[in-house]
């Protein structure tokens, strides 16, 4: 019971962080939402691997580097999206 209760606080988190990032065509959103997901994601995988003494230290440390690893995904996206319109689109 207790995995599902953490596998409810993070899909609820994860809930919460992408309705921050909206629809405001922030320059940023693609990377602050890469981010949060990265490290729901990452701090899931890190809790479900390795041993049972130290789940903690694997939770956060699968989160930091899903948030890292996601940051950087979505801001190479965001800059890919942002390349055509700066040079004046596709024709």
């Amino acid at each position: 019971m207790r995995d599902y209760k953490l596998h409810i606080v993070a899909l609820f988190g994860l809930m919460v962080l992408s309705g921050c990032t909206g629809s405001d065509a922030s320059p940023r959103s693609g990377t602050q939402a890469g981010a949060a997901t990265g490290a729901i994601a990452g701090s899931i995988i890190g809790y479900h691997s390795g041993s049972n003494r130290h789940k903690g230290r694997n939770a956060i440390a699968g989160g930091l580097i899903g948030a890292v690893a996601g940051g950087a995904l979505g801001a190479a996206i965001d800059e890919g999206n942002r390349q055509p319109a700066q040079t004046g689109g596709w024709q």
